[in-house]
């Protein structure tokens, strides 16, 4: 009966069924197979999403998306031309820069992959650059959103691992997320390089002054947002309403980019993004609530480490690694979190590991994933507005892969990379 939860979960997911309702129905047969009472649903659904600071996604969801249509993504693109100029691999560092900036207002990898390949790809078509490189790069760097704080996932994981602080989180994630954009800034400054793509002849630089006016306003969202949750001054959900505020203004005072019909269609795509989220999050909650009650993970998590407790921690830490890896190329972050946490924390406190540290790695994992193929949803975006098959990445995007899980092995042997700024301000 310990695995029928996980078989069920996997039949209906080859099946073909969406992994939230995958999710939802693997929890409920174990349910009433159990005779644990089908009354329980409804409560675990509603108390699923009945959590404050979920109230932070559907706000940051929002403020990234009137960012995007305002205009603040391409102001950001014209900034870091302006600062790196036009040379070989420039416009594919300058990708990988604006998504680590305006991965710190979205907190999303596909919402800050998709506004960056739309302002970039025309331009790095025009320098030389063949579309399935763009995508790749533009994809895997669009991952550090959820890294580099604001991040959805951390709000997630601090919800469901409480002795781990959304700021210590957010602290934690920044310096892991700048390690993470420089190590994809390698691969596509080497490729450039040799396959001379971004010719100096590319188009006229911005200037510099004039580029940096146009992208403070921008500039100045995550120091907003940053600065106020980790001084205190507001919660990250209050952050993430200041942030839509602050959005508007820009988009419709400062820039008037965005108009009322603009407004009232990223509403509507904000709210059925969010809605999306949420409803994966209910129905994974009846997962965790069969899986939990029956002591499925409890059991997994003794397998894992041994019947007699005494596994190599650093095996143990590399399987646990291959395993969200793996799972990171098939399932969402959200799906992840509530399908593996149960089993991972039992082992993280086996082994005394600081559960700030570990949220971080399990984060940097799940990005890996997000531009991993079959089912990397950032390299679908950015393929689609690419207008190219996914597979036609692949040479690139594994170079992209490798790198970045080299920066993961450093922050799991390095914790303190992870660990210092939390520690240092005091969380």
């Amino acid at each position: 009966m310990d695995y029928l939860l996980f078989a069920m979960f996997a039949v209906l997911l080859l099946g073909g069924v969406p992994i939230a309702v995958a999710l939802g129905l693997a929890g409920t047969l174990i349910v009433a197979l159990n005779g644990l009472g089908m009354m329980s649903l409804p409560t675990n659904v509603y108390t699923g999403i009945a959590k404050y600071p979920l109230l932070a996604i559907p706000m940051f969801v929002l403020a990234g998306l009137i960012f995007e249509r305002s205009g603040v993504a391409l102001r950001l693109v014209n900034l870091a031309v302006a600062l790196i100029g036009n040379r070989r691999g420039g416009l594919a560092i300058a990708a990988i820069t604006v998504c680590m900036v305006l991965g710190g207002i979205s907190g999303s990898g596909p919402a800050d992959a998709a506004a960056i390949a739309t302002v970039m790809i025309p331009s790095m078509l025009k320098a030389g650059y063949p579309k399935a490189f763009s995508a790749s790069v533009i994809a895997a760097a669009g991952s550090t959103a959820i890294l580099i704080p604001p991040s959805i996932a951390f709000i997630l994981y601090s919800i469901l691992v409480p002795q781990a602080s959304i700021p210590s989180l957010f602290a934690a994630g920044l310096i892991p997320g700048i390690l993470a954009g420089l190590s994809l800034m390698i691969p596509a400054w080497y490729f450039s390089r040799k396959h001379n793509f971004g010719v100096a002849s590319s188009g006229a630089v911005p200037e510099l002054w004039a580029s940096f006016k146009q992208a403070g306003w921008g500039l100045i969202t995550p120091i907003i947002i940053l600065g106020g949750i980790l001084s205190g001054a507001f919660t990250p959900t209050e952050a993430a309403v200041i942030a839509v505020f602050y959005g508007l203004f820009v988009g419709m005072v400062v820039y008037r980019s965005l108009s009322w019909r603009q407004l009232y269609e990223v509403l509507v795509e904000s709210a059925e993004i969010s809605a999306t989220v949420l409803l994966i999050i209910a129905l994974a909650s009846v997962f965790a609530w069969a899986g939990s009650t029956l002591g499925t993970f409890d059991h997994l998590a003794q397998w894992l480490i041994g019947t007699d407790g005494k596994a190599n921690e650093t095996v143990v830490l590399l399987n646990i690694t291959v395993l969200i890896l793996l799972a990171g190329m098939f399932l969402d972050g959200i799906s992840i979190f509530f399908i593996f946490l149960p089993l991972l924390i039992p082992i993280a406190n086996v082994f005394h590991w600081d559960l700030v540290w570990f949220g971080v790695i399990l984060t940097m994992n799940i990005a890996i994933g997000q531009f991993t193929p079959p089912m990397a949803i950032n390299l679908m975006v950015t393929s689609k507005i690419a207008q190219i098959r996914v597979e036609s990445t692949v040479p690139w995007v594994l170079w992209m892969v490798v790198s970045m899980t080299a920066s993961l092995l450093l922050v799991t042997f390095v914790p303190e990379l992870a660990l210092f700024l939390p520690r240092y301000l005091g969380y």
